[in-house]
């Protein structure tokens, strides 16, 4: 049986580890920020990929190990904690041309549906709020498993990603290419890489 109860067919052999038992990853989870990472990818002047991530957030989840669809979670991230790598490109997003951090210093996420795909496939729709701008978004998820690490803490991981037109949150900013096109793509990528652990 997986994470949200759907049927596991294969027979352990006495080298394998037995399988927990799933149902009793029912519960509420935080997300461990030093072992999660939040990445956004946008096309740079039509030929190349710029990558970016937040460095502070805080989330939760809850796992229903019976009922994928009574599955939750939340994110909440400080916009001010965005690094491309770049100092020069940081100070940009955070000014009025992008984010407004002064006026708009956290994006929130909010699921409103989680179901399972089948497999170890699973997505959750929720809203997004950025930029006082609130609006569906859909990330495809996979559920990498679940383990006790050397602390005791019991985790599970996820991979999951998504994409999302900035312009639909306000962020319009670009400037025009002498070859044509433009400097900013306005399709975003989103990418996640989640441990999450249970809260005792």
């Amino acid at each position: 049986m997986g994470i949200f109860g759907r049927k596991d067919n294969t027979t352990a052999t006495p080298a394998q580890t037995a399988a927990p038992d799933l149902t009793a990853l029912t519960g509420d989870y935080t997300i461990d920020p030093a072992h999660t990472t939040i990445e956004f990818v946008a096309r740079h002047a039509m030929v190349t990929n710029v990558r970016g991530s937040f460095q502070d957030f805080s989330g939760s989840l809850h796992l229903d190990g019976q009922d994928p669809a009574r599955s939750t979670a939340t994110l909440d991230v400080t916009m001010a904690s965005i690094d491309t790598g770049n100092a020069d490109r940081d100070g940009h997003l955070k000014s009025a041309d992008f984010f407004k951090i002064d006026e708009f210093p956290t994006m929130t996420f909010r699921s409103t549906k989680a179901e399972s795909l089948g497999g170890e496939d699973y997505r959750i729709t929720g809203d997004l709020s950025l930029l006082g701008v609130t609006r569906s978004i859909t990330i495809d998820l996979e559920f990498n498993g679940v383990a006790k690490d050397p602390f005791g803490n019991e985790r599970a991981g996820f991979e999951g990603k998504a994409e999302l037109l900035r312009s639909e949150w306000g962020l319009t900013w670009n400037a025009a290419l002498e070859t044509g096109g433009v400097l900013i793509s306005d399709k975003i990528k989103l990418n996640f890489d989640v441990s999450a652990i249970k809260n005792a």
